[in-house]
């Protein structure tokens, strides 16, 4: 299902360049990095430390760099969003939409030496459907897969129960890459991965050292790099150590000293120090997927008013939040859909926000209409008090420091009293899993911003925090996933959008996701991986003499 770029990314990548004027943000040129060549190892300082490494457990839109560099899928997406063959060479669907058969490249084996074939394929998704192993795929991804049918050793066919477009993006996602039959049963910790499991990728993973690094060493054997790559064979690099840096400032003094290479994840305090240094270069891009928004929990008081829902959005001034944490560099979400996505139904932007007599008015109507000594709205002795909580792997963006704008903004507005509390990932899912909470924020990077929209609001979504149950948004959802033709689909998920964000006010998007790169002249090939905008895997990086 071909996935486009909207007009809209055109019109929102210039206001990401506000703060840097005419700095240059184009990639490090061929001119300061040399011609590719092969050998040298490169230090790249990242935000993120992965909490798996398994693709398959896959759920951190930054650690998706990493998992390229060691799995691979079976499709991939071009810089136009049109789906292209990578470990599989060719797919046809089923003129009723039941089966896909993909037929598979020949020559390709994992780095324990498995051959790469059909029944490896099978394989993968016989463990993505068992219980427990996955079960979120299993449920939401994978729901209307019905059977894997060895048709010859090159050969797979995917059995449906219901036409599911939705199932092609799957194959081109982290989550669906492969992973050698060996280590599906053998590995030691197949969930959390490890250096005992084995991709088809360019590169190994040689050491994990929790905390602080991830090393890769180059596959010597790798010549089947999917047709958005920019060269062919091994990588050029002999070898990538990833450095955990939580802390922007230390990432970017990392940088500046020498330190390492490239950092990922460069906030608008720090982007001077970079564009200043003629040592250095600064590319950005705009995620596909879902935007970065708070989602209100329907199912408890006090949103389960929609009111209420309705004046927390009012309250909060999201460009005057955006630019005191972002300094005019973050780009405005007006949807749960980035304005990267072909899916983004633009006649939301406008629609509601910063509105503070509007807001006390709901408030007033809900029945909030008193304040205690603080300031804070009360109804019947309860204060109007929410809680969100941050786990602390999902956390990027500065995004603690805007949760703390927003509490800001609708204590001053509103009278609202927002709990913020950053806490580990443990506590944040037991939270989930016994309804203790009243916000989630999220955003994800998957490629088809549809497969994100079924995760967060499907009644039956893995991640559906606002635990709300409407047939009408689960129709819509459904009919886009089963939808082949773009403008049909594109008509459903703008329905969906005024569905979920106008009419029921289930969340309140705040920014655009970017990727950011900054990195040394030094190192060439830096760039972003097609469609999805974020940083790409470490294949085609070089480093100049």
């Amino acid at each position: 299902m071909p996935v486009r770029r909207s007009p809209a990314l055109a019109v929102a990548l210039p206001l990401l360049l506000l703060v840097t004027a005419c700095a240059s943000t184009a990639a490090p040129s061929a001119e300061a990095a040399g011609q590719p060549r092969s050998g040298g190892t490169v230090t790249w300082a990242i935000e993120t430390e992965p909490i798996t490494l398994n693709p398959h457990q896959y759920a951190q839109a930054k650690a998706r760099l990493l998992v390229w560099n060691s799995f691979e899928a079976l499709l991939a997406y071009d810089e136009r969003g049109d789906l292209v063959p990578w470990l599989a060479t060719g797919w046809q669907a089923a003129p009723d939409g039941l089966a896909y058969t993909l037929t598979l490249r020949d020559g390709v084996t994992f780095t324990d030496g498995v051959p790469f074939d059909a029944a490896a394929v099978k394989a993968n998704f016989d463990k993505l459907r068992e219980a427990g192993y996955a079960p979120g795929v299993a449920a939401v991804q994978l729901r209307n897969l019905k059977a894997v049918e060895v048709v010859d050793p090159r050969t797979v066919r995917l059995v449906l129960s219901a036409p599911d477009v939705l199932i092609l993006d799957f194959l081109a996602s982290p989550q669906g890459a492969q992973v050698s039959p060996r280590s599906l049963v053998e590995a030691k910790n197949l969930k959390a991965g490890g250096t005992d499991v084995a991709g088809t990728g360019p590169f190994l993973l040689d050491r994990y050292v929790p905390g602080q690094e991830l090393r890769y060493v180059r596959n010597p054997t790798y010549d089947w790099a999917p047709p958005t790559a920019r060269h062919t064979g091994p990588a050029h690099l002999d070898g990538i150590t990833y450095r955990f840096l939580k802390e922007s400032a230390v990432r970017v003094g990392a940088l500046t000293s020498g330190q390492v290479h490239l950092v990922e994840g460069v906030p608008a305090t720090d982007v001077p120090l970079v564009t200043a240094d003629p040592r250095l270069r600064l590319t950005r891009e705009l995620n596909s997927g879902s935007a970065y928004s708070y989602y209100f929990n329907t199912s408890r008081a006090p949103f389960d008013d929609l009111r209420v829902r309705q004046a927390f959005r009012e309250a909060v001034d999201v460009q005057t939040v955006l630019t005191a944490v972002y300094r005019d560099t973050a780009t405005r979400a007006w949807s749960v859909v980035s304005p990267a996505s072909p899916l983004y139904d633009k006649r939301l932007e406008g629609g509601y926000g910063g509105d503070t007599a509007k807001a006390n008015s709901l408030l007033d109507q809900a029945g909030w209409a008193g304040r205690d000594a603080d300031g804070y709205r009360v109804k019947e002795g309860r204060r109007l008090t929410v809680r969100l909580l941050q786990a602390a792997p999902f956390v990027r963006d500065r995004r603690d420091v805007l949760a703390q704008a927003v509490q800001a903004a609708v204590k001053q507005s509103a009278g609202i009293d927002l709990k913020v509390s950053l806490v580990d990932q443990g506590t944040a899912q037991e939270a989930f899993d016994t309804n203790e909470y009243e916000v989630f924020d999220n955003s994800r990077a998957d490629t088809d911003a549809g497969a994100a929209l079924n995760l967060l609001l499907h009644s039956g979504g893995g991640i559906n925090r606002t635990r709300a149950n409407d047939p009408r948004v689960d129709q819509l959802l459904e009919q886009g996933q089963a939808t082949a033709d773009p403008a049909r689909r594109a008509v459903l998920y703008a329905d969906l959008q005024q569905r979920v964000v106008a009419e029921q006010a289930l969340a309140l998007p705040l920014y655009a996701p970017a990727d950011q790169i900054a990195a040394s002249t030094a190192v060439g090939g830096v760039r972003f991986e097609p469609t999805a905008g974020v940083p790409a895997s470490a294949y085609d990086l070089w480093i100049g003499q």
